[in-house]
C-alpha cells in the first residue's frame, strides 16, 4: 500500500539526507521508511517528522523502497512532497 503512495506521488525526494533536508523545509507531506535500514540512518529522519508532526509510514524493505523511488540500490528513506 505504502509502495503505491511512493510511485503515484508528483514528487519525492530519496534519502535520508534529502528527506531530513525537505523536512527541515516544511516540504513534506508524509515520510516512508524501510524496516531494514539501518536505525542510525532513519532515527534522525523519524525524530525530525516526529518534531515537524508529519506522518511516518514503514516499508519492510529498502530495495523496494528504492526501485519504487525510480533507483537501482535500496532507500532508507523516502519523503512525499506532491
Amino acid at each position: 500500500m505504502s509502495y503505491e503512495k511512493v510511485s503515484q506521488a508528483q514528487i519525492i525526494t530519496v534519502g535520508a539526507k534529502q528527506t531530513v533536508k525537505a523536512l527541515l523545509n516544511n516540504e513534506v507531506r508524509e515520510i516512508v521508511i524501510a524496516e531494514d535500514a539501518d536505525i542510525e540512518i532513519t532515527s534522525i529522519v523519524i525524530q525530525t517528522a516526529e518534531e515537524k508532526q508529519v506522518p511516518i509510514t514503514i516499508v519492510s524493505s529498502m530495495k523496494e523502497l528504492g526501485k519504487i523511488s525510480g533507483i537501482e540500490v535500496g532507500a532508507a528513506a523516502v519523503a512525499i512532497i506532491k
